[in-house]
């Protein structure tokens, strides 16, 4: 069975494995190689993608999963120029190893989307699952703030 499926605003026909986990569908046969393979297990959130607005893990989503789907990979996240947020991670020097950074950047993205004003603990609890072994979670925070500091004085005013 055809699978049809929007990735990054393109319509896309996948007619492959059904359980093929969908980060392999991007990287391998899409060639969108920013979002990363870490664990496997859907525990680090290297591989983290937006279906919809939510987070989801693409290395356990199924293919089968995806019918009829919206997805956007860090390389759909700033269309035309860099969003908000890659522009706050580049503002506070986020990355170091940069491996983590785009399932971190997707993490965050979905947070904003659903909480335009996120505190401390909200941005503490949304980006949890999302591991980065190089320690950079105090900027992280910092750039997500100003971020959604920056999209929010971007809304108009009613």
């Amino acid at each position: 069975m055809a699978i049809e499926l929007s990735i990054n605003g393109q319509p896309r026909r996948y007619d492959g494995d059904e359980e093929q986990p969908l980060l392999w569908y991007l990287r391998d046969d899409l060639g969108l190689v920013g979002t990363r393979f870490g664990c496997g297990l859907g525990l680090c959130g290297a591989c983290t993608v937006l279906l919809g607005d939510n987070a989801v893990r693409s290395c356990v989503m199924p293919m089968s999963a995806m019918q009829g789907s919206r997805v956007t990979t860090i390389e759909g996240l700033g269309v035309g120029s860099l969003h908000a947020l890659q522009i706050a991670w580049i503002q506070n020097a986020v990355p170091q190893c940069g491996y983590c950074q785009s399932g971190q950047l997707m993490q965050a993205a979905a947070l904003i989307n659903a909480n335009p004003a996120p505190t401390d603990e909200d941005i503490t609890g949304a980006m949890s699952g999302n591991l980065c072994r190089c320690g950079t979670y105090p900027r992280i925070h910092i750039a997500i703030k100003r971020a959604a500091a920056t999209l929010v004085d971007r809304k108009p005013k009613a």
